[in-house]
This record gives structure tokens, sequence and C-alpha cells, in this order.
């Protein structure tokens, strides 16, 4: 675990009470690295969703533990894991999660706002982003003006703004017909090579989760496989 970038032990979710009691997660335990591909696999329900969640720090584990460069982050308070969140990752959803009334720049401004980056330096960042992801001529329009493709191309640009560690991408193709989903496979794969950005994508699409390094598959929420490319078996 020393050596991760993030990293699980025994980490368990729970919901329910009683006699509703439902065990999402039974004690997982990974290790992620830098730079790593990862695909999480499964079907509806098996609980490869939860685990992003937990991993994203989006929600907390009922036991065990999540580090982050091998820090405990069940330590922090509140205020301080929603800074590292900002931080440390970029989102890219099935669903875009965008303002549709808004425009372009403000939607992919909005993690620097929160990070409280000056105005000047939001736009110039921004603009950078959307010009990694070809849009940056559409900077003006309203994001409910755009096409599935070029909404998801938005949300890669307001992803990695921040300059993030880890994109979390859940479903990112779930919504797109084949010639745009291979589009966004693609940037997300080139941002992971060329920026060295740790990439976990949450699928049930085999091809996708193929084009990962490595899959972890998941079943009624434990690890039934955990396979690295070119790994000996």
């Amino acid at each position: 675990m020393k050596n991760s970038l993030l990293s699980t032990k025994g980490l368990k979710k729970v919901y329910g009470k009683r006699d509703t009691v439902f065990e999402a997660l039974k004690g997982i335990d990974i290790d992620i690295e830098s730079g790593e591909t990862v695909a999480i696999i499964g079907k509806s329900g098996s609980g490869k969703s939860t685990l992003m969640h937990l991993l994203a720090l989006l929600d907390k584990p009922s036991k065990g533990e999540i580090r982050l460069n091998g820090q405990n982050t069940s330590k922090l308070k509140n205020r301080k894991l929603n800074r590292l969140r900002n931080k440390e990752f970029g989102f890219v959803f099935q669903s875009f999660f965008m303002n549709a009334n808004d425009s372009v720049l403000n939607n992919v401004i909005l993690p620097l706002k929160i990070a409280g980056v000056g105005r000047r330096e939001r736009k110039r960042r921004a603009m950078e982003a959307l010009k990694t992801v070809e849009l940056d001529d559409k900077y003006k329009n309203k994001a409910k003006d755009l096409s599935g493709g070029q909404k998801q191309r938005v949300c890669i640009a307001r992803a990695i703004v921040n300059n993030p560690k880890v994109i979390f991408a859940d479903e990112p193709t779930g919504n797109l017909d084949s010639a745009t989903g291979d589009k966004i496979e693609k940037l997300l794969f080139n941002l992971n090579k060329e920026k060295g950005i740790t990439l976990i994508v949450v699928t049930h699409d085999e091809e996708l989760a193929a084009k990962c390094k490595r899959q972890i598959r998941i079943t009624d929420g434990a690890v039934v496989t955990d396979k690295k490319k070119g790994a000996k078996k």
C-alpha cells in the first residue's frame, strides 16, 4: 500500500438496518498505482458504482479504509476531504451533470471556482482544457445546444481543468453512438498516455474494459478477478 496512489483495505459498505441490511461491498482490498488504466467491471447491482463512489471520496465506507497517496482519508474532516477531491480527481459521468442554460466555458470553470482560482487564470485554464478536447471554438455556446458527444467532451474538459491525478469515468460512452463513443474513449486514453492521468473506468461494456491494462471484476460486492495485461498467471 505504501507505493499506491489509491488503495483500500477491508472496504465494506452496508445499507439499511436489521431486517433490511444489504451489504453492497464485502471487504475490498485493491491497490491502484499512478498512471494505470483500470476497468471496474460488473453487472447492474454488483457493487461497481458503490466502489467507485467510495474510491472517489463521494461517499464514506461502513468499515475499512481508503488511502490516497498513503494518507488515510477517513481521518479527514469534510472540508479538507472536499478540497482534496476537487484537487486530485476529475469526473466523467454517463449523465453529463451540466448546467444546460449556462455557457460551455462556465461549465468547465466550475471546479476552478470551487478551488478559489482567480478569474483570469480560471478562463485561461478552462480555454486550455477546451482546446485539448477541440471545443475551444464553442466556449460561448450554451451547453444545451451541444450534441451528446460534444457535451461529453465538455465534461472531460471540466474533469481535467484542475490537472487531476485521477479521472473517474462512469459508463462514459453509455449514452453515445458507437462512432462518438470511440472518439471519447480515444480522448480518455490519450489523456492517460500524454498527461499520465490515472484512468478508472466503471463499466459493463466488455470491449471498453478490454482497452484498459487492468480489469477488476466485481460480483455481489466482492472482487472475483483482478487481471493486469502482461502479468504472469
